[in-house]
């Protein structure tokens, strides 16, 4: 049997989508194989937020063909749609495909044969098939995780693209504006995933929070809200809402989550900046007071939320003190863990002909210094909640530390905790105790 080995960049829309395209190789009567191991077919769901994810795609592209130099290498994603005269001179890269392409990738294997030898035959150069943004936004493809990893979380797709102009971000360029899918066929997606064993879904799109469909039986738009209030009436054990845009999260979101046992009570929050100057400069569509009392009315709402937060350092202009700003407000916020990125220079973006740039020197110290920050806010988040019980969705794979046998899961508010292996709990929610922490590490936990 004829194998594919499938990898993804970046983020969870991406995951989403490379689990539908290993879903079409199995109708195909293919085998699933692992990224690297050698397989006749190689497939990179790529990512081009930053220059370092643009970096790691070459690396992996070139790490593959040395290990396995008869594969069929496609690379797709936002790198693709963005730079595909650039990989196509990356030599043994075989299809180039954009982001409307992606899903019918089948389409462009003329001489796809699973029954045959090669498989597909390799030919000299590139294949480039790759959409304009106008192209790109006439469609939206359904997507969703499933049969791909270890059924206890799975990624469903409801968005795409967006329409927010942030000086900073490529996003628009590689995916296009923001679209939905059909309430309908949200839905059916999440029975799906169901029906499959998982019991959490996550909703990704590339600005989930701007999901808006206008259906035509019913002469309304549906929102983000239709979409929980839905998800909430089919039997799923746990909705997680991933990153949502702080102008996004409604009243009636809040209320929802903190009123219904499905929804996890997590939010991830991008704030990008807590200098509103540095805002400004990045067209952000929120100020940080608009930012400080979303996360303080979620303290007061929902107290156990846990709340991630994205932020940029070393975006263009970013002082010494505009960098204070943002380290101080986000030290005096109620928050649980950052994720912290050093910004990069992307072609065709506003912010890319920005003058006082920030030295890599900076940008470094800068992202060292709010990594501390969040290790302190992981560690007193985690801290609150020892000798509590919590309700945790054990995954199935096993973690071996110093020896022994372990398993790990997630909490509804986003704690990892670990415990000894125990099969019986395996893609279940159990309530356990929470024991000891170690630094920020997952926290042991007891039946």
């Amino acid at each position: 049997m004829k194998s594919v080995a499938l990898h993804t960049l970046g983020c969870k829309l991406n995951y989403s989508e490379t689990s539908t395209l290993a879903k079409q190789f199995e109708a195909k009567g293919m085998k699933l194989g692992q990224y690297g191991e050698k397989t006749d077919v190689f497939v990179l769901n790529t990512c081009s937020v930053t220059d370092n994810a643009d970096r790691e795609c070459r690396q992996i592209i070139r790490s593959v063909l040395r290990k396995n130099p008869d594969t069929y290498v496609i690379v797709t994603g936002c790198y693709a749609q963005l730079q595909p005269e650039e990989i196509a001179h990356i030599e043994g890269v075989d299809l180039i495909l954009g982001s409307k392409e992606k899903l019918r990738l089948f389409d462009y294997l003329e001489n796809f044969d699973p029954a045959s030898p090669s498989c597909i035959f390799k030919e000299q150069g590139s294949k480039i098939f790759v959409s304009g943004l106008d192209e790109v936004n006439s469609e939206v493809s359904a997507a969703y995780s499933a049969d791909i990893d270890s059924r206890t979380r799975a990624f469903l797709k409801i968005q795409d693209g967006c329409d927010y102009s942030c000086t900073f971000c490529t996003i628009p360029l590689a995916r296009g504006g923001s679209r939905s899918l059909p309430l309908d066929t949200v839905l059916d997606n999440a029975k799906k995933i169901v029906d499959a064993g998982y019991r959490e879904i996550i909703l990704t799109g590339v600005n989930t929070g701007d999901y808006r469909y206008f259906d035509e039986e019913s002469k309304t738009t549906k929102k983000l809200i239709d979409v929980l209030y839905g998800l909430d009436k089919i039997g799923v054990e746990r909705v997680r809402i991933s990153s949502i845009e702080p102008n996004l999260l409604s009243d009636e979101i809040i209320s929802l989550v903190k009123s219904s046992e499905r929804f996890c009570r997590h939010f991830h929050i991008p704030l990008q900046s807590g200098d509103p100057e540095v805002l400004k400069l990045m067209k952000r569509r929120y100020n940080t007071g608009l930012y400080r009392n979303l996360i303080m009315k979620l303290n007061s709402e929902i107290p156990d939320a846990g709340i991630g937060v994205d932020v940029i350092i070393g975006f263009p202009g970013e002082s010494d003190e505009y960098f204070r700003n943002t380290a101080d407000f986000l030290d005096g916020l109620n928050i649980s863990y950052l994720h912290v990125f050093s910004y990069s220079e992307r072609k065709n973006t506003p912010a890319a002909g920005f003058a006082d740039k920030v030295d890599i020197r900076t940008r470094r110290n800068r992202s060292e210094i709010l990594r501390n920050i969040s290790a302190k806010k992981r560690y007193d988040f985690y801290s609150r909640y020892i000798g509590t019980r919590q309700k945790v969705l054990f995954e199935t794979s096993v973690v071996n530390v110093d020896g022994k046998e372990y398993m790990e899961g997630w909490t509804s508010n986003y704690i990892r905790v670990r415990t000894r292996l125990n099969t019986a709990l395996q893609n279940k929610i159990a309530e356990v105790e929470l024991k000891n922490l170690s630094g920020i590490g997952p926290v042991d936990c007891e039946l």
